[in-house]
């Protein structure tokens, strides 16, 4: 085995596997038993022996059981991380921040020096990948390995081609459950947040971004990943365009330092939110039909070619919504996608290229998907699968380009629930804060950051 795949990782191998391990590998219990409980050393999870019982008086972990069977009949095998790298990455961008930008880039690159946990709180579109580059370069320069991770492979998916361009010359590890691609040790890491439990004190510096997107914010057991994967003086930074209370309280504890940015990178405001009550969608969708407001939309883009999202609370619901719509509008050539749709990715870049004019979809593209001059019309907007933050990261689809910076946003539902009024009063607080700032701070001309 080389021993560069065990350098910051925790490998599950039997004694016959971990038979041609290097020398000076590290052997660590993979389960630890404490009365009437297992402890799980690479998920941290604490499970009732009960619950996790194999023959012959041994155990497993089922709470990281995607990742590979952990038990009893394992051991984790760890190399300390050497930062053994034959050639350091360079930035080869050569965009131009805002003022704006340039202030939160170079507070990030302080919190890598630090070693600090910092929050970058910015509105969708603001840039912040290229905000990430000034303090990536220092920290690639430096010899430190870093990860950029997300909850979502479809962000991964985005980041990779523009981390890769920014970074010219040396191989960028790109980990996710669906990569057949076998792993290489590297300086800088894209990955899934899940895919962090299979490493240990590995990183200087770890990104995470779209912290508060599913299954992060709800999984105790990938911020355990987050704390094991980075060194114990790693920097770790968080971005989001919508915090969690708990991050925001960890600012207010001085846990977390932080950076605010309520523009997008092309100085315009966020798209307000239109919405309409049809209590009816539901029931004429089950007869077969289409509300005439929407129809009258609809038709209006199969004539104009206008492109764009409708997102429905349910996967059941996908199939019947594009069905009417290929039926009514056979002109406009559309795809419906799920989380566990096999063809998800696919079809979503068949959407970047511009080879369908539409996608019927789930929450499953309400963030990290970049879709230049698209409207977004949300179906059942009171359901409570939308909640605050996905009904502003679904609204942050729209007017993400400088050819078309604006757009429309159009929220369908019975009722004006809650969620639908914090959203829209997010939003236009942050466009309050947006113009003060538009009055204060001359306009720079800001590339494209896609």
């Amino acid at each position: 085995m080389d021993k560069t795949q065990l350098y910051g990782r925790q490998l599950c191998l039997t004694p016959a596997q971990a038979g041609d391990c290097p020398v000076g590998v590290q052997q660590l219990p993979a389960l630890k038993i404490s009365g009437d409980w297992i402890n799980c050393q690479r998920c941290g999870a604490r499970l009732p022996r009960r619950d996790a019982q194999l023959p012959n008086d041994q155990y497993y972990c089922y709470a990281c059981l995607t990742l590979g069977r952990v038990s009893t009949l394992v051991s984790l095998y760890h190399i300390p991380e050497p930062n053994e790298f034959t050639q350091l990455l360079h930035c080869c961008w050569t965009g131009q921040l805002t003022p704006l930008q340039s202030a939160c880039a170079q507070r990030i690159q302080q919190a890598f020096e630090n070693r600090q946990r910092h929050l970058l709180w910015a509105v969708t579109g603001a840039g912040k990948t290229e905000m990430l580059f000034p303090g990536l370069a220092w920290a690639l320069a430096q010899g430190l390995r870093v990860a950029i991770a997300s909850p979502r492979v479809d962000v991964c998916l985005e980041l990779a081609p523009r981390l890769k361009a920014a970074f010219r010359g040396a191989p960028i590890a790109v980990l996710h459950g669906r990569d057949p691609e076998p792993y290489q040790y590297c300086q800088l890491t894209i990955c899934t947040t899940h895919q962090l439990l299979r490493f240990r004190q590995a990183f200087d510096v770890l990104i995470i971004d779209e912290v508060d997107a599913f299954p992060f914010a709800a999984n105790p057991r990938l911020y355990y990943a987050v704390e094991h994967a980075k060194k114990a003086n790693g920097a770790l930074l968080y971005l989001t365009a919508t915090p969690s209370r708990e991050l925001l309280r960890g600012v207010r504890r001085h846990q977390l330092t932080i950076s605010y940015l309520p523009l997008r990178f092309h100085q315009h405001l966020l798209p307000t939110m239109t919405v309409s009550l049809m209590p009816a969608w539901a029931h004429l969708l089950k007869k077969g039909r289409l509300p005439s407001r929407l129809r009258r939309r609809l038709a209006e883009y199969e004539r104009t070619g206008q492109r764009f999202l409708i997102f429905v609370p349910r996967v059941a619901q996908l199939a019947p919504v594009h069905d009417l719509l290929a039926r009514a509008f056979p002109q406009m050539k559309g795809l419906n996608v799920h989380a566990a749709d096999p063809q998800r990715l696919d079809k979503v870049q068949q959407m970047r290229d511009q080879r369908v004019q539409y996608l019927v979809t789930t929450t499953i593209l309400e963030r990290g998907v970049t879709l230049p001059g698209i409207d977004v019309i949300v179906l059942g907007a009171d359901d409570a699968t939308f909640s605050t933050a996905a009904l502003v990261q679904i609204a942050g689809r729209v007017g993400r380009s400088r050819e078309r910076p604006d757009g429309l946003v159009w929220l369908i539902a019975a009722n004006y629930a809650r969620t639908i009024k914090r959203a829209k009063r997010q939003i236009e607080q942050l466009n309050r804060k947006g113009r003060r700032i538009q009055r204060e701070v001359p306009t720079v001309s800001a590339p494209h950051p896609h």
